[in-house]
């Protein structure tokens, strides 16, 4: 199987059983390579994030740095074992605030990473009721997460090599017309994810060992139309330059960055359904700048900071707020038509109430370890 270059993420044999288990979060040893200057957080001047990439680019936290004349640097991860890593082998007081996968709060809550926030102090009635008590945030009968922004997980196709019909299903993945064209982002969860949905498994990461021992064969199965596997970058090169015509476990956000470019993909949902991310704000146990945390959370859960968020260049995602959805089809019709958060019409709502969507979750009945192992012997099949 191909590998484009550069691909693979920070730790794809780390435990989420030895990660729960040390509390303290210690023993990966690994240099975080970071050119913050922690002590600089204590007096407010600075909030340390980190996130995904493009979550502190001026057009997203710009309005907040101005409003609290502070400024905000990231550190930018690719995957959810990537973060927890940077976390536990940080020193204390390097980060304030983590924008982490949905998935992941609740291991970070157990093992003390992450504080229990005040849902009085956000504005979660202003969220769409799907969100207001979002459960993968909620611990022992506390919040410890805010849920920033979502987007939903399918398939993602050159429609001028494939219909919309044929793009109904996964299954479209093993047709002789695409061997060699199908591409993947290089971490497990979103993939096998979207794999366990197209053998039937509701949720998708709760499976039992024949279940399991399906997906792993499903997965492999795939590798004779692997055009390869690579980090975040490969899934524009390789979906631009027509090494891959369909890819499994990613959605709109890069169908939508892509079209701006002219390439013809597009994002479908199947029939065997798809896997819903979900982006969440948390404030570091061991940051110095808590009240500084409060208030960038506070601001990303505004009408303002949503659709900042959601309409950023690196890519965009729903918002789990409808003030947000309000002010975005004030501001910019065409941008709200484009994420389906229109209130007249079909909307991205419409794929949760139709049933359509799991919320993507951690492996429940194996280790995370179980399942990266599995994709690393896919990788290199």
């Amino acid at each position: 199987m191909a590998k484009f270059e550069g691909r693979g993420l920070f730790a794809d044999r780390i435990s989420r059983r030895g990660f729960i288990k040390t509390g303290a979060l210690v023993g990966l040893g690994v240099s975080a390579g970071l050119s913050f200057d922690a002590a600089k957080a204590a007096d407010g001047g600075v909030l340390n994030l980190l996130s995904w990439p493009g979550h502190a680019s001026p057009e997203v936290v710009g309005g907040f740095e101005k409003q609290y004349n502070v400024k905000v640097q990231a550190k930018e991860y690719t995957g959810g074992e990537e973060m927890m890593a940077l976390l536990q082998s940080s020193p204390p007081g390097t980060f304030d605030v983590v924008l982490t996968d949905a998935e992941y709060v609740t291991m970070l809550a157990k093992a003390g990473q992450i504080d229990a926030l005040d849902p009085a102090q956000y504005p979660l009635n202003d969220f769409w009721p799907q969100f207001q008590k979002f459960p993968l945030h909620w611990e022992g009968g506390k919040l410890y997460s805010l849920i920033n922004s979502f987007g939903y997980l399918g398939l993602v196709y050159n429609n001028t090599k494939l219909s919309a019909e044929e793009a109904k299903s996964y299954k479209v993945m093993w047709d002789g017309k695409v061997t060699k064209k199908v591409g993947m982002y290089d971490w497990y969860l979103p993939n096998m994810s979207c794999l366990s949905m197209y053998n039937g498994n509701r949720p998708p990461y709760d499976v039992d060992k024949a279940k399991f021992a399906k997906l792993s064969d499903t997965l492999m199965s795939l590798s004779p139309q692997m055009s390869g596997i690579g980090p975040w970058s490969s899934v524009f090169s390789s979906l631009t330059n027509g090494e891959a015509w369909v890819m499994p476990g990613v959605g709109a956000w890069a169908a939508i960055l892509l079209q701006k470019n002219g390439v013809p993909v597009v994002a479908s949902i199947p029939d065997e359904g798809g896997v819903q991310w979900t982006e969440s704000l948390s404030i570091v146990s061991s940051s110095a700048n808590k009240d500084l945390a409060v208030k960038f959370l506070q601001y990303r859960a505004s009408s303002a900071g949503q659709v900042q968020t959601a309409t950023k260049s690196s890519y965009v995602a729903s918002m789990p707020s409808k003030a947000g959805w309000k002010l975005l089809n004030e501001t910019d019709p065409k941008m709200a038509d484009l994420l389906e958060h229109r209130f007249d019409k079909r909307n991205v709502m419409n794929e949760i109430t139709d049933g359509k969507i799991e919320i993507r979750g951690l492996p429940t009945q194996q280790t995370i370890e179980d399942w990266t192992d599995v994709w690393t012997r896919f990788k290199n099949a």
